[in-house]
């Protein structure tokens, strides 16, 4: 067995058992009897379990972010204002044309990201925001730009929120595929789960503050 396909068998394993458990319940043992591989052959190429999961997120993001920036920065080049529902379109749409490896990477990728903000895992989310803060900084000033009646604290809630949902929905489209095809008889690809995520996401980032709602019942009672 060639080292590449040692890498490939431990991190197919990995993945699968993170997203089926969760980071703290898989242990390495796990990881190595699902990929049939030898304990120094996991210390050999990662050195840590925390590498290992970091890699893990590595397969997924770097397609993801290279996609995401040529679009953000093509966006950018053009010089114009970005509305906040072609931002969340450009992002989730990002997110499905990263190339699957199999008919489950999208909802195992969407099902890590949100264990990674559920569970104690903070040297993820520093390596993430070390690794993407090129990418994820261009966001954030679009979405910024895209959102200029909030103020820090609402921005970074609806954020969490908006992270919250697309993780939920994105990791269970199968099944809630399934719920909706067998009550109503509709069947939903996943480019139709997006259309329908996207304004939802974007009338909830843009639901009023909490100032214009004080100012606006403020002046109902006035009246």
């Amino acid at each position: 067995m060639s080292q590449s396909d040692t890498v490939d068998r431990i991190l197919d394993a990995a993945e699968q058992l993170f997203a089926e458990r969760g980071f703290s319940e898989t242990s390495l043992r796990q990881i190595t009897s699902k990929a049939k591989v030898n304990l120094a052959a996991v210390n050999y190429h990662f050195g840590s379990k925390n590498a290992l999961i970091q890699a893990v997120f590595a397969r997924f993001i770097n397609p993801f972010t290279r996609i995401l920036r040529d679009r953000l920065q093509g966006v950018v080049a053009e010089s114009r204002k970005v509305e906040l529902e072609e931002l969340l379109q450009i992002v989730t749409s990002s997110v499905i044309d990263i190339p699957a490896r199999n008919s489950k990477s999208l909802s195992i990728f969407m099902r890590l990201l949100g264990l990674a903000y559920t569970q104690s895992q903070g040297h993820l989310r520093k390596y993430l925001e070390q690794q993407y803060s090129t990418e994820f900084r261009l966001f954030m000033r679009l979405l910024k730009d895209a959102t200029p009646e909030l103020n820090a604290v609402e921005r970074f809630w609806r954020i969490q929120f908006m992270l919250g949902a697309t993780a939920f929905t994105m990791s269970s489209s199968e099944a809630l595929g399934s719920i909706l095809e067998k009550e109503l008889g509709v069947k939903t690809p996943v480019i139709g789960i997006v259309n329908q995520l996207v304004p939802f996401l974007a009338a909830g980032i843009n639901a009023p503050s909490d100032e214009s709602r004080h100012t606006s019942a403020e002046a109902a009672s006035a009246g």
